[in-house]
C-alpha cells in the first residue's frame, strides 16, 4: 500500500504492507534511527512518538493507520541543526540519561506533557512517564528533568514545539 506519512513536519509517499509497524517504517523505510525498538509488546515505552501531540507505542501502530495523523520523533523535536529543545537540554543539564536507550521515549513522553500541562506535579510527571522504562534507574533525574523543563517553558511562557499539529 501506498501512504502518506507525515513525520517531523514532513510528508513522504512510503510503500508499505499493511502489517508494518509504525517503528519499523521510521527506522527502516524513513532511516529516523532515534526511535528505538525495544519490547515490541508496547510495554517498554522505547519506540514512543508524539501522534498529533499524544505520546504512542510506534511498536503498536501500523504505518497505515498514520494517514492524517502527525508523527513527531526524537529528530523533530531540536528547533535547529545542533540545537536542543527545551526537554532535551533539560534532561542533559540534570543527567536524565545514562545508557541513552530510553532516553527518546522519555523525552518525547514529557514533551507530550508538558505541552498539555506546563506546571506538572511530581506526581503527574510520573504518571506520565509510567510507561517508559529505564533499566540504568534514572528516575530521580528524569523527573527532575522534567520539573526543570517544565520551569523554563513557564519562564519563558512557552510550549514544547512538536509540529504544525501539536
Amino acid at each position: 500500500m501506498r501512504v502518506p506519512l507525515t513525520v517531523n513536519g514532513t510528508t513522504s509517499e512510503i510503500d508499505v504492507e499493511p502489517r508494518i509497524t509504525l517503528l519499523d517504517a521510521l527506522r527502516d523505510l524513513l532511516g529516523l534511527k532515534g526511535t528505538h525498538t525495544g519490547c515490541e509488546h508496547g510495554v517498554c515505552g522505547a519506540c514512543t512518538v508524539l501522534a498529533d501531540g499524544a505520546a504512542v507505542r510506534s511498536c503498536l501502530m501500523l504505518a497505515v493507520q498514520c494517514d492524517g495523523i502527525a508523527i513527531t520523533t526524537i529528530e523533530g523535536l531540536a528547533p535547529g541543526p545542533g540545537e536542543l529543545d527545551v526537554v532535551q537540554d533539560a534532561f542533559c543539564e540534570t543527567h536524565g540519561l545514562q545508557c541513552g536507550y530510553c532516553t527518546p521515549g522519555m523525552i518525547l513522553a514529557a514533551s507530550g506533557l508538558l505541552a498539555k500541562n506546563d506546571d506538572p506535579t511530581d506526581h503527574e510527571i510520573r504518571d506520565a512517564l509510567s510507561g517508559n522504562i529505564c533499566r540504568c534507574t534514572g528516575y530521580g533525574q528524569i523527573i527532575e528533568a522534567v520539573a526543570l523543563a517544565a520551569r523554563r517553558l513557564r519562564q519563558n511562557n512557552l510550549r514544547p514545539v512538536l509540529d504544525d499539529a501539536g
